[in-house]
């Protein structure tokens, strides 16, 4: 039990600004740290759910709603996810070799497409969130994809090749608990019955779309990157946002359309 709530702890300290005990660096505090990536996601849920309510009560409106939506899993997270995101655009867009793109991956600039990417996320994020209001079910299903994009991310993380045996994610690894795979494929099935139960149609398409996201890296960082990285992680945990709402949107709008 003191290993999981340090593990929590350290997947807090890291993974957001979200204050917590000093906790010692060390292997036995790490064992279930990618399985507690799941919890910072379930505490953007929670803002972001509390910020519905405040649009909900005050009338705001979708757009107000919308916004903070995007912003507030920035907040929580402190944008480490992000930089993942704009350090791969950046990477991808060289068309170069595999350790080429593992440099630009640990290049603390970002390039340009870094900006296009980033500025791509925002517009498209804040449309669909903005789009789906401040409606206390779809407030729910946005918050849940917080929660299913990260275990999608750590899922990636400790079951599929790194690139290098270097890097803080091959240490993760190293330090996991050897059913962390197990705890988090059942973060990923806990997210996807909420998400049926809240909308079948877009809970479906929800749970295809992460599972699609998933393959999707795995392809991605065998081919472009020689394997999985840190920065590939935060890049599948914040591509996976809109991609989610997306396809939640369209499903339920052909269902009601056409059936």
């Amino acid at each position: 039990m003191k290993d999981a709530l340090r593990s929590i702890a350290m997947a807090f300290s890291m993974f957001s600004r979200v204050p917590m005990p000093r906790v010692e660096w060390k292997s036995s505090n790490m064992k279930y740290m990618l399985c507690a990536l799941p919890l910072v996601g379930v505490a953007a849920g929670v803002c972001m759910m509390l910020w519905g309510f405040l649009c909900r009560e005050l009338y705001l409106g979708g757009l107000v709603c919308g916004a903070g939506s995007v912003l507030l899993p920035l907040i929580v997270s402190g944008g480490i996810h992000m930089d993942g995101f704009c350090d791969t655009a950046d990477a991808l867009s060289s068309h170069a070799g595999f350790e080429k793109k593992r440099e630009i991956l640990k290049d603390s600039r970002a390039g340009a497409f870094a900006v296009i990417s980033a500025g791509g996320f925002f517009v498209l994020h804040f449309a669909l969130c903005a789009y789906m209001g401040a409606d206390g079910t779809a407030v729910f299903m946005l918050a849940l994809h917080q929660v299913f994009a990260r275990s999608i991310g750590a899922l990636a993380g400790v079951s599929l090749p790194t690139s290098t045996q270097q890097g803080l994610l091959s240490e993760f690894r190293t330090a996991a608990d050897s059913k962390a795979a197990v705890i988090l494929i059942a973060w990923c099935v806990l997210c996807a019955g909420g998400m049926i139960a809240l909308s079948p149609a877009g809970g479906i398409a929800s749970t295809i779309c992460g599972g699609a996201g998933y393959l999707y890296i795995k392809r991605m960082s065998k081919k472009q990157f020689g394997g999985m990285s840190g920065d590939l992680a935060g890049f599948i945990i914040t591509a996976l946002q809109p991609a989610l709402a997306l396809c939640c949107i369209l499903a339920e709008r052909m269902a009601s359309v056409w059936f």
